[in-house]
């Protein structure tokens, strides 16, 4: 029977880039990763390649791996931040060089980027079993015994692990074979998520812009587009997806304005709902939870990948404080929840907070809203604990 100082379920974006940070800094120790997807080979370049935002400190840490390149052509620096409130007076605009960096973060293209890091995966030693998921797992007193199905055969082999590592997804099947209940209530909004082309370039804006039927974010992508994240009421939903491409480009316009440009086209869109969840506990005997299985929250901020990319840091973090005899131990997995739990519900807390905030109809709290953020664009200490929110500057 194979055993691994490290098994990683999960070989998306957080259970990929685990795996190679722990690769990195620890060469000599066996790490695994069970994928259920076989990644797609040779695919082109596609107008609706989703995206994600990576926080300045999420690209600092990964620039130090080399696992991001600001040379890549999928990959777009945020130059500007522009927060507004429509139908109200306050905005305020962040900025790079008033933090002493060249971009606030960057905008990745979540296809080739998973093609990168799967390439990653192969050439560094780095087991992986794809497509292929756990049927079952059992925890003994030194190691995790897991029972991983195959998809190509019928065949299902048996592994043992120092450190089960769970990072298979909102919906993380091994989450529940571990009986850990995700706490979770949804928001009355769910988001629409599509690529526009704008006229004349973005020039490296992105806008956050709240509206009466929910936040609207705009981030700079490749080729002049941007990637919309509409947040509306669920019930609207239907009737923005069923229009045609001209109905849709119309009403973003009419909703967002044309401080970002004015929308030429647009792709593919598709829409998910809304969640605020949390596991009930990030670690398990000789298990540890990151990423979205470990937490959901609103997009508002675009926090959702950096918040995993530090459960990843703290891991290696955790790793590097213990002997590889002590991976998965009592004291390294308490080690590791106590070191994330401020993070987590800071964040947590005030994404859950700000959309609460925006969503509030009421004039009282409006007028409060605006004055708060005309106060941001005036003062740059008002401005402070935002910019380093976005930035992932934590401490």
């Amino acid at each position: 029977m194979q055993h691994f100082d490290v098994l990683i379920v999960g070989g998306g974006m957080a259970g990929a880039t685990a795996a190679i940070s722990i690769k990195k800094q620890h060469p000599y120790c066996r790490i695994a990763v069970v994928e259920a997807f076989a990644p797609k080979a040779n695919t082109h370049p596609s107008f609706d390649d989703r995206s994600i935002a990576l926080a300045e400190q999420s690209i600092d840490y990964l620039n130090r791996l080399e696992l991001f390149s600001k040379e890549w052509r999928f990959a777009e620096p945020i130059l500007q931040v522009n927060v507004s409130d429509r139908g109200h007076f306050g905005k305020t605009t962040i900025e790079p060089k008033a933090h002493d960096v060249d971009a606030l973060g960057y905008v990745v293209e979540v296809n080739p980027y998973g093609q990168f890091l799967h390439q990653q995966l192969q050439s560094h030693d780095i087991t992986v079993f794809c497509p292929a998921m756990v049927s079952s797992l059992t925890q003994h007193l030194d190691y995790v015994e897991v029972l991983i199905a195959l998809e190509s055969s019928e065949q299902k082999i048996s592994v043992q692990s120092s450190l089960l590592v769970v990072a298979d997804g909102a919906q993380s099947p091994t989450r529940a074979l571990l009986n850990l209940e995700f706490n979770s209530f949804p928001y009355e909004q769910g988001a629409l998520i599509a690529n526009v082309k704008v006229a004349q370039g973005h020039k490296g804006q992105a806008f956050e812009r709240f509206t009466p039927q929910g936040p609207m974010a705009l981030l700079p992508m490749s080729e002049d587009r941007y990637s919309v994240a509409w947040c509306m009421k669920r019930e609207a939903l239907d009737e923005v997806l069923a229009y045609d491409d001209a109905q849709f480009l119309a009403r973003l316009q009419q909703e967002f304005g044309y401080r970002g440009g004015i929308f030429e086209a647009v792709g593919m869109r598709s829409s998910y709902p809304l969640v605020h969840g949390r596991v009930s506990d990030v670690v398990h005997h000789r298990v540890v939870i990151i990423g979205n299985a470990a937490h959901a929250i609103h997009p508002i901020a675009g926090q959702g990948f950096n918040l995993g990319v530090r459960d990843i840091q703290c891991l290696n973090t955790c790793l590097n404080h213990h002997d590889v005899s002590e991976w998965g131990s009592h004291a390294f997995t308490q080690a590791y929840k106590v070191a994330r739990a401020r993070d987590i519900s800071r964040v947590m807390t005030l994404t859950d907070g700000l959309v609460r905030l925006f969503s509030n109809h009421s004039r009282t709290v409006a007028f409060g809203r605006s004055c708060g953020l005309l106060l941001m664009s005036l003062f740059t200490n008002f401005k402070a604990p935002l910019a380093k929110q976005l930035m992932g500057r934590v401490k």
